[in-house]
């Protein structure tokens, strides 16, 4: 089955109700063997890409992943960038902020972490966190440190989404490309999955108490995202809702995904320069004349 990414595209302007889009997909492999094969195909071409953006230096590629618990983040970074160059790639996780960064805009500690031209950036969660989390519990606003800030007072939330559309708007211009990925799960796949990590010894570490907690919220999530992401699908930093239920399937979709968003850079190698050859043949005489000497 072909990968049309179109299809988990939010086009800009849509008003986005995540009950209305599948968790579950038609499966794009066929077999386990299938799976491997086609996530091999995927990540061998993103890791020619990458060492093409890096050659190239004209482009930075941002990979945001957001998710409820358990939505399959870690995994999906794990088997779809395995091929890459670590030293060409940064993954960036955002948990609670620290002292420090409450005492800056919500925006400040992701910005350190962007990513420069000729490597990829991959934050696992991101500033997304505070429209998404901090909007669920907004008492979370009085820790930031905000000039008394009414917690019932929607421009808190629209002002955030502006500050956000034009940081990527921002980055954009300055060819930064951004990729916006939410795997989205159903609350019966995520319960499933943390009785497994609570089942699984390896797993223990990955669940705590307010993991169970937050699922009393899991329809103010789903509202809170859906707003997230009408607000700020664009045309240039579009959202894709990536059917998560089945971790293989959202693996390869989200493969596509990237592979897509490279392959629309149109990346080459630097052309080489009469100078430039100059240099390589004077460089290539120098090494020759050293293997005569031996």
């Amino acid at each position: 089955m072909k990968i049309n990414v179109d299809r988990f595209r939010v086009a800009q302007g849509s008003k986005v109700d995540l009950a209305k889009w599948p968790t579950l997909g038609a499966p794009v492999y066929r077999s386990g063997s299938h799976y491997a094969e086609l996530l091999e195909e995927y990540v061998g071409t993103l890791n020619a890409q990458q060492h093409l953006l890096n050659a190239s230096e004209s482009f930075a590629v941002l990979v945001i992943f957001q998710a409820m618990d358990a939505g399959g983040k870690d995994g999906a970074v794990a088997h779809v960038m395995t091929g890459i160059n670590p030293q060409g790639c940064r993954v960036t996780s955002f948990k609670a902020p620290s002292e420090q960064e409450l005492k800056h805009d919500f925006l400040w500690r992701a910005i350190r972490e962007m990513p420069e031209r000729g490597r990829i950036g991959i934050f696992n969660r991101s500033y997304y966190e505070d429209v998404l989390v901090v909007r669920v519990h907004p008492e979370k606003l009085r820790a930031e440190g905000l000039s008394k800030p009414r917690l019932d007072d929607n421009s808190v939330w629209h002002e955030r989404y502006r500050s956000i559309v034009g940081l990527e708007r921002h980055l954009h211009a300055n060819s930064t490309r951004i990729v916006k990925i939410l795997l989205h799960i159903s609350k019966e796949e995520q319960r499933k999955r943390l009785i497994q990590r609570i089942d699984r010894p390896e797993k223990n570490w990955k669940i705590r108490p307010e993991d169970i907690e937050e699922r009393r919220f899991w329809a103010d999530y789903m509202k809170v995202y859906g707003k997230c992401l009408t607000a700020t699908s664009t045309r240039r930093a579009p959202w894709f809702v990536v059917p998560a239920d089945d971790k293989r399937n959202a693996r390869l979709i989200v493969s596509k995904i990237l592979l897509d968003a490279f392959l629309a850079l149109d990346l080459k190698f630097p052309e080489t320069t009469p100078a430039r050859r100059k240099e390589l043949a004077a460089m290539r005489a120098q090494l020759a004349k050293e293997g005569r000497v031996r």
